[in-house]
């Protein structure tokens, strides 16, 4: 508990004035309780027994006062402890979303998609109810449970023991519960990720599970995740409603004694019947607050297990450590010295020596798997090479910075990512947006005929993932943006396996122009897009083995030329 009050004190710090309203209504609140319990004995004595006319005009007006001050106070908490929980949760979504975008790619490939979700906005939302319901509830209750303590004690501190003593027989079995709650909701939690992760791969793959007739066998797998979670549920309820039971029947017990001790003072005279009432009514009210603080006890473990998931993200380091320096000068070398990647046992790359110049455009051509993409993620900085070194211009890139560094390059791969915005928005994406560059890297990648044919031309939304685009349109989508960047490294991982021959031709036309003075890397397989390259490196299981042009490699090196024949 110390240790989630001390991870959430910065951001309730930023809201004390907030806080401090709220505790105000909760002294309201807890004043005005104290103060109904003990009208009671007036009520009784005064009004009823001793017929003092006086008072009955008075006590009606003190008894609606305390109820609406109790009202009022609720009000005053309830509405603060709102904002502070609905702000803090805010802030928290944004912290570890931001926090998420610093970790490398390694990371996201390790975590399922619906895992993140559950933690930004699961985990999230438990402890929005720590926060605006729980902490100051609990207060409010204790407030509560002290003012009509100080009634009972004041009435009769005999009886007091007598009805009291029933707390702290309480607290072991009330500690028992909480300790299982804890256990019980963060397994909740992570079978909850795991239901979303399922729901996202579902509606990620709608299309081959269309196509391969799946929809009954999903269905299935999400029932029996959603039975586990059924369980675990049904497992939290009954541990905590365990709390309700347990108090009735200690209550029952102290009122019980109460009642017969209470009953032999009154007929002796040894207290009146207002003060007894007033006790009692004030013993009644005060098992409310205390069963309370006891559930609430046993659902804030909830939160407990939510913080620890949330702040195990907010406490790791990303792997990826930016750089400081700006990358400012014009890129006029790529080396890549003694690569090697690992993708944690696996080796991806195996000493990797290549160097790239200004004004020059090479492609990269082999097998699936046999490290080309990997070596173009390195020069983005999504992966660090596990040994060696990648430089521009002979420094280091991590020691630039991942922004200034990623600004000068631009890729164009076979997976499209299409947002839903504008057309023009995912041209200009993570750049100031220009219309007449807009259209001009519209025109470059042949598709701003189609564009301006829409009602709206290049303010068109386009829907999730492009869904009213065609797959050659979506590439010629993802070509535009690259251009858009006017990059001084174009990487080309595949860009053109969507298009049509005759939009293939008319782009490698387009093309020829923009290969002048800057870097361009093409991944492909077909030979067409690759003949724009004057260099062609050929990867076999993570190594160059070989180089040159087509006509070279097909001379000198036999896996290449069965590579060609396969292909």
């Amino acid at each position: 508990m110390k240790q989630f009050f001390k991870r959430l004190s910065p951001y309730i710090k930023q809201h004390k004035i907030y806080f401090f309203y709220s505790i105000v209504g909760t002294i309201l609140v807890a004043a005005a309780s104290g103060a109904s319990a003990y009208l009671v004995k007036p009520v009784l004595d005064d009004i009823f027994i001793a017929k003092d006319l006086e008072l009955l005009h008075i006590l009606p007006f003190a008894i609606t006062l305390a109820y609406f001050a109790k009202g009022l106070g609720a009000y005053i908490q309830s509405y603060f402890m709102s904002f502070v929980g609905q702000d803090i949760t805010r802030q928290i979504k944004e912290t570890l979303l931001d926090k998420f975008l610093t970790f490398e790619m390694d990371f996201f490939n390790r975590y399922r998609k619906g895992e993140l979700y559950s933690r930004i906005l699961g985990d999230v939302g438990v402890i929005q109810n720590a926060v605006s319901n729980y902490i100051v509830t609990g207060i409010k209750e204790f407030l509560t449970i002290l003012a009509l303590v100080g009634v009972v004690i004041y009435q009769s501190p005999e009886l007091a023991f007598y009805g009291l003593v029933v707390m702290p027989l309480a607290l072991y079995p009330i500690s028992r519960i909480a300790k299982s709650m804890r256990k019980n909701s963060k397994k909740l939690q992570e079978k909850s990720a795991d239901l979303s992760s399922k729901l996202a791969e579902i509606f990620n793959n709608m299309e081959i599970i269309k196509a391969s007739a799946g929809e009954k066998m999903e269905c299935r797998e999400f029932a029996a995740q959603n039975k586990e979670i059924f369980k675990i549920t049904m497992k939290t309820v009954r541990v905590s409603e365990l709390t309700s039971p347990l108090m009735e029947t200690l209550g029952a017990i102290a009122i019980a004694i109460v009642v017969i001790v209470g009953g032999h003072k009154v007929i002796s005279d040894e207290i009146t019947a207002g003060a007894f009432f007033s006790f009692t009514t004030a013993l009644f009210m005060l098992y409310t607050p205390f069963k309370t603080l006891n559930s609430l006890y046993s659902k804030v473990q909830q939160a407990f297990a939510a913080s620890d998931r949330i702040f195990e993200m907010l406490d790791r380091r990303a792997k990826i450590v930016d750089g400081a320096k700006e990358l400012k000068e014009t890129i006029q070398k790529v080396a890549f010295k003694n690569v090697d990647l690992f993708y944690q046992e696996e080796q991806a790359l195996n000493n990797i020596n290549l160097e790239i110049r200004r004004g020059e455009s090479i492609a990269f051509v082999g097998s699936s798997g046999g490290g080309k993409s990997s070596l173009v993620n390195l020069l983005l900085r999504l992966y660090d090479p596990s040994h060696g070194e990648v430089c521009i211009n002979d420094e280091n890139i991590q020691d630039f910075t991942q922004k200034s560094l990623r600004s000068k390059i631009a890729i164009v791969t076979q997976r499209i990512f299409i947002f839903n915005d504008s057309i023009a928005q995912n041209i200009a994406y993570g750049s100031e947006m220009n219309e007449e560059r807009v259209r001009a890297a519209l025109e470059k990648a042949r598709i701003l005929e189609y564009v301006e044919s829409l009602p709206n031309g290049i303010h068109t939304m386009l829907e999730e993932s492009g869904a009213n685009l065609s797959g050659g349109q979506r590439q010629r989508i993802a070509i535009a943006r690259a251009l858009y960047k006017n990059p001084e490294i174009l990487i080309l991982d595949e860009a053109t396996s969507a298009l049509d021959n005759k939009t293939e031709e008319e782009f490698r036309e387009a093309l020829k122009d923009l290969l002048v003075g800057r870097i361009v890397i093409i991944i492909a397989h077909r030979f067409s897009t690759v003949s724009l390259a004057q260099k062609i490196y050929f990867f076999q299981k993570g190594r160059i083995i070989a180089n040159g042009t087509q006509e070279e490699l097909f001379e000198k090196c036999e896996s290449f030329r069965e590579y060609y024949k396969s292909v």
